[in-house]
């Protein structure tokens, strides 16, 4: 069996801890003010808002620590190491996201039914300092979100999240210069249905990478078809393709060759097997195993 590993473009972006922790910081205050300013104004909004708010915080701090864990060197015990860290804290924090913001909904649905005057002054200073709080957050990450896949997401959450806050403006103002108390239980439902939209799609992609779902990006069938036109390989099967973490994707086969090569040949072949599967579908890591008249199932896809 021979093995190979690309690894030029793994470890080139790291995360920026420095605004990672100001993020963080900032969001807990956030996070504390509106909690503390829901409690007192009786906004239901602002307390979705701020449970967004500390959705920012843990994932801010997810990618923080997993920034930390994936520099730790794999070893006998964890093979991997820490790659799936952050995987396995997404699968955790988008499933309880989704329980948080179904019970939202039945409570923005009991209080629209019962709409009750809530201190809508406390409601817009605190959603002008969420905005500008996260609009300093999405600036501190920008740079880093165009090179890093974990980096966009925060920031693309801070940025969501910005753009929450202003939904909660706009409804303090509305119920501070025409009384439309109702609206409060409206903006949660619907900051409610945003975070289950956020939370499902969150979830979801992190149970395809846990489950080794074969990435939506990989057309298994048509990188077969084409290894199978390589010089001397006469079947390639017994395919698997998953993705590790958000940077790696794995591939490894059977190959049966029309003739008992020579593991100098093999090693030339195996080499342009890495460059092709690299270049064309951004296949990191290849795993091949050499056959010649070896009799066994000759399927794409075996049940092992």
């Amino acid at each position: 069996m021979s093995q190979s590993h690309q690894h030029s473009h793994l470890h080139t972006h790291d995360l920026n801890g420095r605004n990672l922790l100001i993020s963080i910081l900032l969001n807990i205050a956030i996070t504390v003010a509106q909690v503390i300013g829901g409690l007192l104004s009786g906004s239901l909004a602002l307390l979705s808002d701020a449970l967004h708010n500390f959705s920012d915080v843990v994932s801010l701090i997810i990618s923080y620590i997993a920034n930390k864990l994936v520099k730790r060197k794999a070893s006998l015990k964890r093979t991997f190491g820490y790659k799936r860290a952050e995987i396995l804290a997404a699968f955790i924090n988008a499933s309880t996201l989704i329980i948080v913001a179904v019970l939202l909904i039945i409570e923005a649905i009991k209080r629209f039914q019962n709409p009750q005057q809530i201190e809508s002054n406390l409601v817009i200073w605190l959603s002008v300092v969420a905005i500008l709080g996260n609009g300093f957050s999405v600036l501190l990450l920008k740079n880093n979100a165009s090179t890093n896949m974990n980096m966009k997401s925060a920031y693309l959450h801070l940025l969501t999240d910005m753009m929450a806050s202003v939904a909660v403006l706009v409804g303090g103002l509305l119920m501070k210069f025409f009384q439309i108390w109702w609206i409060d239980s409206v903006l949660t439902f619907l900051i409610a249905l945003y975070l289950i939209w956020m939370g499902f799609d969150l979830l979801k992609t992190s149970t395809k990478v846990l489950m080794l779902f074969t990435p939506d990006s990989i057309p298994v069938d048509e990188i077969v078809t084409k290894l199978n036109s390589f010089e001397t390989i006469s079947n390639v099967h017994h395919v698997h393709v998953w993705q590790l973490n958000e940077e790696e994707i794995h591939f490894e086969a059977h190959v049966d060759f029309e003739k008992d090569i020579t593991l100098t040949e093999f090693d030339v072949i195996l080499n342009k097997i890495e460059e092709f599967i690299y270049h064309k579908y951004d296949i990191n890591h290849v795993n091949i195993q050499p056959e010649f008249g070896k009799s066994d199932t000759k399927d794409i896809i075996v049940q092992d």
